[in-house]
C-alpha cells in the first residue's frame, strides 16, 4: 500500500516563497526590458537617424578599433568624408552616439554645455574614483559656483605673479642639464625629456597653486609622481582591463572591478588625497600666521580655503575644495608636461624651427615678462599654437543629452533615409562626441597642409583659413575646449609653456637620439603620451647639447 507523503508547513512556506522570488525579479526583468523598449522607440522617434560606419564587432562596434588605433582623430575625420559633418557610430552593445565635426553645431553644443549636455555616467564614475566631486565632475548651477569661486585665482593679474615660478623651475632644469653635459665627453647628453617636463609641471604647480615645493626637480621623490609614472610604465594592458574598460561604457558598475587599473586610480587618488588635506591643513594653519599677503595672493590653495567660509554663491565644502586641489595636481602634472614634450619632439624634427625660434629668443635678449610672452614673441606664439593644435592632451570627450535639443549644421548632410537635413533632431539620452584632435587636424577645416607642423601659418591673417575662423574655441582650436568648461587654466599652461620652452630652446639645441625621422607614437597613461618606438614606457630621449 503506497503511503502519500504530506509536505510540512515550513517546506510549503519555503516553495512559496522561492516561486514569489522568482516571480518578483521575473516582473522587475520584464520591466526594465519594457522601459529600456519605450525608451529606444522615443530615442528613435525623436533623433534623426544618420548614416554612419557599419559596426566590425558585434560586442563593440567600432568603439575597440577607436581604442587601440593609434591614429583615432584621423578615422573620425575620414568617416566625416565620407558620411557628412554629423554622422553616428555603432558602440558598446548597441548603443549609438553622434559625432559632430561641424564648427556650427559645436558651437551651439558647447554653448548649452552643463546645463543640456552632461557627462555620462561612465565619465562620472572615473572622474569620482580619480578625482572627488569638483570642478570636472560637476554640473548645472554647481560647475557655475565652483568655476566662480576659482576664476580670480587664474586672471592675468594672478598669473602675472607667478611667472617667476615657472622661471624658478626652468632654470633648474638647465642648470642639472648643463650638469650632465659638462660631464659627457662628446659634449651632448641624452636626456630624457619628457620625465624632466613632468618634474617641471610638478614642481610648478606645487609652488604656484599651494605654496608647496615637492622638490621633483632636485630629486625627491613624491608618492604622487611615483604612482603617475607607474601609469606611462605600464603599457601592456592586460585584455581583460581593456575589456572591461570598452563593456564599462555601457554598464558603468564594471568600472569598480579590482583590475590592475582600478587598483593603480585608487592608489593614485588616495595618494592626491593625502598630500591635498596635508596641504590643506598646513596653509589653514599658516593663514594670518606665517603667510605673508604676498605669498597667499600667489597660491590658489588661499582662494580655496577662503571658498570654505564664503556665503552660499561661492561656497565649496571640504569634499569640494580637496576636489579642485586634485584637479590642479593632475592638469598641472600632466597636461602641461605632455604639450612641453611634443613641442621638443617637433622642434628636434624640424630644426629649421627651432634655430628660427632661438632667433627671435636670443635677439629679444633677456627673458620676457608675462605681458611680453603674451604679444612681443610672435615665433614663440605660432610655435606653442601650433604643437596645441596638433597634440591635444585630450583627444575627445562624450557627452550624455539630458533634454531633447536640435543642432544647426553649417552644411546638410543625408540621412539614413536619404533625405538631405541642414539641422538635427537630438533625443534625451543620446550620446555626443566631439573629437578635439580631428578638428584640430581636419584638412577640410585647416586646409590642405593640416597634418603640417607649420607655425608660420599662425603668422599672417590668411594662414588659418576660413573654415578654422568658424572654430569658436581659443585661437580657433578645441585643445582648451569652449563654452562653460573651457579650460579655467588656459592662459596658465600657455605662459608657463611659453616660459618653459624659452628658456630652454635659447641655451640648448635638441636632435633626435636616431635622427628626425625617428618615429614617435602615442602611449597610455592617464592621458596619451608620446613615447619613441622601442623605448620602454613613455620614453622619449632626446640628444641634447649646449648652444654656443
Amino acid at each position: 500500500m503506497d503511503v502519500i507523503s504530506v509536505p510540512s508547513p515550513s517546506s510549503l512556506w519555503t516553495t512559496v516563497r522561492s516561486v514569489s522570488a522568482l516571480n518578483v525579479t521575473c516582473s522587475f526583468v520584464a520591466l526594465w526590458a519594457f522601459v529600456k523598449v519605450l525608451r529606444t522607440i522615443r530615442w528613435r522617434l525623436r533623433t534623426t537617424q544618420l548614416r554612419g560606419p557599419p559596426r566590425t564587432s558585434f560586442i563593440y562596434g567600432v568603439s575597440h578599433d577607436l581604442a587601440s588605433s593609434q591614429d583615432s582623430a584621423g578615422m573620425y575625420e575620414h568617416w566625416a568624408t565620407e558620411y557628412g559633418v554629423a554622422y553616428m557610430i555603432p558602440g558598446v552593445f548597441g548603443r549609438t552616439r553622434i559625432v559632430l565635426c561641424d564648427p556650427r553645431a559645436i558651437a551651439h553644443f558647447y554653448a548649452r554645455e552643463t546645463w543640456t549636455y552632461v557627462q555620462t555616467p561612465f565619465s562620472l564614475v572615473i572622474l569620482e574614483q580619480i578625482i572627488g566631486r569638483g570642478l570636472l565632475w560637476s554640473h548645472g548651477e554647481d560647475h557655475q559656483r565652483q568655476r566662480k569661486a576659482l576664476t580670480p585665482a587664474f586672471s592675468n593679474a594672478a598669473i602675472r605673479k607667478l611667472t617667476s615660478v615657472f622661471y624658478d623651475s626652468a632654470y633648474k632644469a638647465k642648470g642639472a642639464w648643463d650638469t650632465a653635459i659638462e660631464s659627457s665627453k662628446d659634449g651632448d647628453a641624452i636626456i630624457e625629456v619628457q620625465n624632466w617636463m613632468n618634474h617641471i609641471s610638478l614642481d610648478t604647480i606645487g609652488i604656484a597653486g599651494f605654496s608647496h615645493d615637492f622638490g621633483s626637480l632636485d630629486g625627491k621623490r613624491a608618492s604622487v609622481t611615483e604612482v603617475f609614472d607607474t601609469f606611462g610604465n605600464n603599457q601592456q594592458a592586460s585584455a581583460v582591463n581593456q575589456v572591461l574598460f570598452l563593456l564599462a561604457s555601457a554598464f558603468p558598475i564594471l568600472l569598480k572591478i579590482p583590475t590592475k587599473r582600478r587598483i593603480l586610480i585608487k592608489k593614485l587618488r588616495m595618494s592626491m588625497e593625502q598630500i591635498s588635506n596635508d596641504l590643506l591643513i598646513r596653509s589653514r594653519r599658516e593663514k594670518g600666521v606665517n603667510m605673508s599677503g604676498r605669498e597667499e595672493e600667489k597660491s590658489i590653495i588661499g582662494l580655496l580655503i577662503k571658498s570654505e567660509g564664503q556665503d552660499a554663491k561661492l561656497h565649496m565644502s571640504e569634499e569640494e575644495v580637496v576636489a579642485q586641489m586634485k584637479v590642479l595636481l593632475l592638469a598641472g602634472y600632466e597636461t602641461t608636461s605632455i604639450s612641453l614634450t611634443w613641442a621638443l619632439i617637433e622642434l628636434s624634427q624640424h630644426p629649421d624651427v627651432q634655430t628660427r625660434l632661438r632667433e627671435e629668443l636670443l635677439a629679444f635678449g633677456a627673458d620676457p615678462t608675462y605681458d611680453q610672452l603674451k604679444t612681443s614673441l610672435p615665433y614663440l606664439d605660432a610655435v606653442v599654437h601650433e604643437t596645441l593644435r596638433l597634440h591635444p592632451p585630450l583627444a575627445e570627450f562624450t557627452r550624455l543629452a539630458a533634454a531633447d535639443d536640435v543642432i544647426p549644421l553649417s552644411e546638410p548632410v543625408r540621412t539614413k533615409s536619404g533625405e538631405m537635413t541642414d539641422s538635427i533632431s537630438i533625443g534625451k539620452g543620446t550620446l555626443i562626441t566631439i573629437s578635439g584632435a580631428a578638428i584640430n587636424r581636419s584638412s577640410a577645416i585647416w586646409g590642405p597642409d593640416a597634418k603640417e607642423f607649420k607655425p608660420d601659418r599662425w603668422l599672417s591673417e590668411d594662414g588659418i583659413s576660413g573654415k578654422a575662423k568658424e572654430v569658436q574655441g581659443h585661437r580657433h582650436l578645441l585643445t582648451f575646449v569652449d563654452g562653460p568648461r573651457t579650460c579655467l587654466g588656459k592662459d596658465f599652461a600657455i605662459a608657463e609653456f611659453k616660459t618653459v620652452l624659452s628658456v630652454l630652446v635659447k641655451n640648448f639645441v635638441f636632435e633626435m637620439q636616431d635622427g628626425p625621422d625617428t618615429l614617435v607614437e602615442t602611449a597610455r597613461g592617464i592621458f596619451p603620451r608620446p613615447r619613441v618606438v622601442g623605448e620602454d614606457g613613455i620614453g622619449v630621449p632626446l640628444r641634447v647639447r649646449r648652444y654656443e
